[in-house]
């Protein structure tokens, strides 16, 4: 008779020796990575905080962004924590505004950029041959064209255009705004459309691919069912990249005065309003810090956020 001991093995316990691996979606998988990282949790905490007191800084703060008074060039205190500018106004709430709009912009303008990079990616990556090689050579040239100085161009190129319909009425600000936002993110979708198309290809000849063509289902199915469900991944990981340097590139713009234009705010504006307080005699350095400070937290995050 056999003795059949714990090193032998039976149905009883074969069950027991093997592990049922666990099944993550890719979606999942990623989160999983993403939490493991502490400082993209963090980073991710406080973007969200930054938020939720920007949403609500109109009904918490005491002074609205635009609110003048006599106590001008305060220095931070128990009133005004962030302190005051030349006209008096709270930079606390000034710097929350600006908040508003820069996030609203980097928000938008990476809209853009996702949905035309995409799309352009997509297409070239898919239909391949001259078409990809014609639409492909058109993002080399633009990529050989100086963004910043393309931005430029755009901007004051269309201002007389909106002064002349629009003036400066609240339409016109929003015309201005629109225009700011396209500019920026037709600037920023070039690195887009070359990371989806190189997606595209490396997965168009795939199995699951192929058998969905021989079903008979149409192009446009195949791309956006099957083809780009699987590139989330990158794309997510590149539009949280993109964020910060469309912030980045408004705040260059507004401090040089073609962004957006006073009396409303943001972290570039305000920029260049503490810079054009400082001289010899005394240096409001509150004015510069608490911006700089601001916009440099803010795009640290995103970028800890991307690398999660």
């Amino acid at each position: 008779m056999i003795d059949e001991g714990p090193h032998v093995m039976t149905p009883a316990n074969a069950a027991g020796m093997f592990i049922r691996a666990e099944h993550l979606s890719p979606g999942q998988r990623a989160w999983r990575r993403f939490t493991r990282n502490k400082l993209a949790v963090i980073s991710l905490c406080f973007i969200a905080v930054l938020v939720a007191i920007v949403l609500l800084a109109p009904w918490l703060s005491p002074y609205q962004p635009n609110d003048v008074s006599d106590a001008q060039f305060e220095k931070p205190n128990a009133q005004h924590w962030f302190g005051t500018d030349v006209n008096g106004r709270d930079l606390l709430a000034r710097t929350l505004a600006g908040a508003r709009v820069s996030l609203l912009v980097g928000a938008v303008g990476t809209g853009v950029s996702l949905i035309i990079g995409v799309l352009w990616g997509s297409i070239a990556g898919y239909t391949g041959g001259r078409t990809d090689e014609f639409m492909m050579r058109f993002v080399d040239i633009l990529y050989a064209l100086p963004s910043i100085i393309f931005v430029i161009v755009l901007i004051t190129s269309l201002e007389d255009i909106v002064k002349k319909f629009a003036g400066t009425t609240a339409f016109g600000v929003s015309v201005r705004l629109l225009f700011l936002f396209v500019g920026l993110g037709a600037v920023s979708w070039l690195t887009m459309a070359r990371i989806v198309r190189g997606q595209v290809l490396s997965l168009r000849e795939r199995p699951f691919v192929m058998a969905s063509r021989s079903l008979g289902a149409t192009h446009a199915r195949v791309i956006f069912q099957h083809i780009l469900p699987n590139t989330l991944g990158v794309i997510i990981v590149y539009l949280t990249l993109t964020v910060p340097s469309v912030i980045l590139y408004e705040s260059f713009l507004s401090y040089l005065g073609l962004g957006i234009q006073p009396p409303m705010a943001s972290w570039g504006s305000l920029l260049a309003e503490g810079a054009r307080q400082i001289n010899p005699v005394r240096i409001y350095w509150w004015l510069l810090v608490f911006p700089c400070v601001t916009l440099v937290v803010t795009l640290l995050a995103l970028n800890f956020i991307g690398d999660g």
